[in-house]
């Protein structure tokens, strides 16, 4: 199922949409989709389901952590597809956030195929540019799979316009520069969420420095959507047990999407 109508849910409410991020393969495969279906009972909207990666560039230490765990543990590619799979039965569109190299590895075409049948959204790819996705885009169009880029606060005009234009279903904005998890939201964000405004009409999710309810409420002051990962693996990692760490990820995903509802009800 596309991203789309979960965002236009959100907004028919007046509010935000909450964004979770899961690695899939952590700390087991079983025990990951359980998290991912915990988020969506707790409130979140849309699922990003992480693919484990030997050389995670945009991801902080706590995620690294996971998605090594993950690699160690045995998770592959394909579990990706349980992953959507259980987080489409509990209610919620499910993108895959990855690497490239792991979806040309595993075939462009295929990979498109076999993640439109598990009843995925789409990809979220943050080191693809736009300008060398030709073989992304001609399966995305065949398959009708959103197509989710990011852009920074050093993103030119120019690159703006045309990461918008190559893109399907919403924006990703990066609130600061650098790896997940180690800072609090840039100061710039808000001023970035504008420029897009400026040239698309698609929605536009802010990430990379919310962990908290209160950030969360912030962001959602502003955003289409606020996109929560660190947080949820770090609620994981701490649990005393698999049990636990699912309920953690429950509670959480029920704080968040609380102050997403509180700051989207103070929006302009």
């Amino acid at each position: 199922m596309s991203t789309a109508p979960a965002f236009a849910a959100a907004r028919e409410q007046g509010r935000a949409a909450l964004v979770g991020y899961l690695p899939v393969g952590f700390p087991d495969v079983p025990t990951s989709v359980a998290a991912l279906q915990a988020m969506v009972e707790g409130g979140v909207d849309v699922v990003e389901i992480g693919l484990p990666y030997s050389d995670p560039l945009m991801d902080g230490p706590v995620i690294q952590r996971a998605t090594q765990a993950a690699l160690d543990g045995g998770a592959r590619t394909a579990d990706a597809f349980t992953a959507v799979r259980g987080a489409v039965e509990a209610g919620a569109p499910a993108l895959v956030m990855t690497y490239w190299n792991l979806i040309d590895r595993y075939g462009v075409e295929r990979f498109a195929a076999d993640l439109a049948a598990a009843g995925g959204s789409g990809l979220i790819t943050p080191d693809l540019l736009p300008d060398d996705a030709e073989d992304w885009w001609a399966a995305s169009e065949k398959h009708d799979l959103d197509r989710v880029y990011l852009v920074a606060q050093t993103s030119t005009p120019k690159r703006l316009a045309m990461t918008a234009g190559a893109s399907r279903g919403f924006l990703y904005a990066v609130s600061l520069m650098g790896v997940t998890g180690v800072a609090s939201i840039g100061a710039g964000a808000r001023e970035l969420v504008g420029r897009c405004r400026e040239i698309t009409d698609m929605p536009v999710c802010v990430g990379v420095g919310v962990r908290t309810a209160e950030q969360a409420r912030q962001v959602a002051g502003y955003a289409d959507g606020v996109i929560v990962g660190t947080a949820f693996v770090q609620a994981l990692a701490d649990a005393p047990d698999r049990k636990s760490g699912v309920d953690a990820v429950r509670a959480l995903a029920s704080e968040l999407a609380e102050g997403v509802r509180e700051g989207s009800s103070v929006r302009a």
